[in-house]
């Protein structure tokens, strides 16, 4: 019985290659490019064949049959299981229905905002809302280049989340700017005060308080 390791979006989406035709590993990693979901699935060659292999040591895909073309070293062409079509059907049905927690290295950064200077960390921020002007210029062209091509929304709706995504980050990046900026930040002064002292650094706003309030948070 295949055990659940469900932490490697890479393998669902070796699965639901598959689960279209059989294919051996470079023709899975072609149509995903030529399908540009190496936007959404990090995607390179030596991690798909390890990949590869750990599907059929789980029994969710076996090999089909072996394959040469030319001169071309032989290729091993893989077919889903029936273990395998129902670990797909159960993996994708679960990250659909049931948020997780991520680590966004974003939100690490904000997490420990005040090792830097108030107004290096608005510097950085802007950069950063530039990067993401430009990023959503991009996807509204490519919008507007698939709406051309009618190619169906059903399609693309991936990189529609990643357009909505972008255009939340950036508004909170304006909003973050402007707070800090106008010393709108509950804080700041303390903020500002630990970079601009010159001996030990004044005590955080609230001590104890603070763990204790984080781990009422986390207990709810």
């Amino acid at each position: 019985m295949a055990s659940r390791n469900r932490s490697n979006p890479l393998a669902l989406a070796v699965l639901l290659s598959l689960f279209e035709r059989p294919m051996h590993p470079y023709e899975v990693a072609t149509t995903l490019r030529r399908r540009r979901k190496d936007d959404s699935v990090r995607l390179n060659y030596g991690s798909l064949y390890s990949v590869v292999s750990s599907l059929e040591r789980r029994g969710l895909i076996a090999e089909l049959e072996t394959e040469r073309e030319g001169r071309l070293p032989e290729r091993t062409v893989y077919h889903l299981t029936d273990a395998g079509r129902i670990e797909a059907h159960d993996w994708l049905a679960e990250l659909l229905s049931t948020p997780i927690h991520e680590y966004p290295a974003f939100i690490a950064a904000l997490s420990f905002l005040p090792a830097l200077p108030p107004s290096e960390a608005v510097a950085l921020l802007a950069e950063r809302a530039a990067s993401l002007e430009l990023a959503l210029a991009h996807a509204r062209g490519a919008r507007e280049l698939l709406e051309t091509r009618s190619l169906p929304r059903l399609l693309w709706v991936e990189a529609e989340f990643a357009t909505v995504l972008c255009e939340a980050e950036l508004d909170y990046v304006r909003r973050l700017i402007g707070d800090i900026t106008e010393d709108r930040l509950g804080g700041i002064e303390w903020w500002r005060a630990i970079h601009e002292s010159e001996g030990p650094p004044p005590p955080p706003p609230v001590g104890d308080e603070w763990t204790e309030l984080v781990a009422e948070l986390h207990a709810r």
